[in-house]
């Protein structure tokens, strides 16, 4: 039988779809309808995956998830899950009335009885008007005998493990293990703004004397602290320190935290610090609206550049010093001088020079690789 040509095939099949029965074009309509409900949200979650995936990769968040990220299933997602709603836990309870937290870090060598962080607590416990800013304080513990050390001396503490990374020895300066527990912690406080909560920062090697809150800025999305201040608040040539810092969880400040941590990759073997020093003069920051404001050395100090007024000091820091014996050793002699100061009767406090007798062990160290990183860059 001869094979008909092709346009008679096509007629043929044509004229044989036009007389099936309507109730099978009704069902085939249906199944396609549903099978584009199925196919059309995974695609959507297929493509957001890829975006998601091609943003950490640019930017290099691989330390922690965001939030949304936290949503995703399995053993893990349950895991971060748990983790989330410890660190949702504690926030809410150590929080002001606006949702604003201390937060610092401890590792094992910092937190061993007698070291910084009892220090650091009982710098509080004799402040002015500091004691009850206890009771706003969470310490993050960056290994277990930090944490087992930490509920021990205080009633907010928090976690924050790394598998597979030990952070427990003391973190030389500027060693890799020191690097890595710094940018850490930067991830970690990206992710407090994204849940929220503004912060104020402080290293565990900061005493603190006077309630600072008096002496920030009512304006500003960051407020940090500095090595070296040239007496203008905007200015840019200060060299910030990121021991200390204000800052109020908004769209500006989170979006920067993502940009200054993703910009570790633009400048390796640096520290969050030095990173800080360079990249606040991109123009990316003004783009995104950030203000900053740089905190006067008159009240927040550090051994780099003393508070030399004991009735206005609010904080000092054992900056530029190497060695926790060093520190340790000219911290325990800047809280006998500041309990000396309060020993004192109003009337000597106001009339009386009284000066700092520290830094000793740490005057030796002088080295600021901040001015280095930002003076070769810009």
């Amino acid at each position: 039988m001869a094979r008909p040509p092709r346009h008679t095939l096509s007629r043929s099949s044509a004229a044989h779809s036009c007389r099936l029965p309507k109730h099978a074009l009704l069902r085939a309509g249906a199944a396609f309808f549903l099978a584009t409900l199925v196919a059309l949200p995974l695609a959507v979650l297929h493509r957001a995956a890829l975006s998601r995936h091609s943003l950490e990769h640019l930017w290099g968040w691989d330390a922690l998830p965001s939030v949304a990220a936290q949503e995703e299933g399995g053993a893990q997602g349950e895991d971060l899950d748990i983790e989330d709603l410890k660190l949702d836990g504690v926030l809410k309870k150590a929080s002001m009335g606006d949702n604003t937290v201390i937060l610092t870090t401890l590792n094992a060598a910092w937190a061993s009885p007698g070291s910084v962080i009892d220090l650091f607590i009982d710098s509080f416990r004799c402040g002015v008007r500091t004691s009850s800013l206890l009771n706003h304080l969470v310490i993050i513990a960056f290994d277990s005998d930090a944490y087992k050390q930490c509920v021990k001396i205080h009633h907010y503490c928090y976690f924050l493990g790394t598998e597979g990374v030990d952070f427990s020895g003391e973190k030389r300066f500027l060693t890799s293990g020191y690097l890595e527990m710094m940018w850490k912690r930067l991830d970690f406080l990206r992710l407090v703004l994204e849940k929220g909560y503004s912060f104020i920062f402080s290293d565990a090697d900061i005493m603190w004397f006077r309630n600072p809150f008096p002496h920030f800025y009512p304006n500003g999305d960051l407020q940090i602290a500095c090595d070296h201040y040239v007496g203008n608040a905007t200015d840019l040539r200060n060299i910030a320190n990121g021991g200390f810092n204000y800052v109020k969880s908004n769209e500006r400040t989170i979006e920067f935290y993502s940009f200054w941590y993703s910009s570790r990759l633009r400048y390796p073997g640096y520290h969050d610090q030095d990173v800080f020093n360079a990249i606040k003069h991109d123009p990316y920051v003004a783009d995104i609206g950030l203000e900053i404001k740089f905190l006067s050395t008159a009240y927040f100090g550090g051994f780099c550049e003393p508070s030399r007024d004991l009735n206005k000091v609010c904080t000092m820091h054992a900056n530029c010093c190497i060695g926790l014996r060093s520190k340790i050793h000219d911290l325990r002699i800047m809280m006998e001088d500041w309990r000396s100061y309060l020993s004192l009767p109003p009337s000597l406090k106001r009339l009386t020079p009284f000066s700092w007798r520290v830094p000793q062990n740490c005057r030796y160290y002088v080295h600021c690789p901040t001015v280095t990183l930002s003076s070769r860059l810009f």
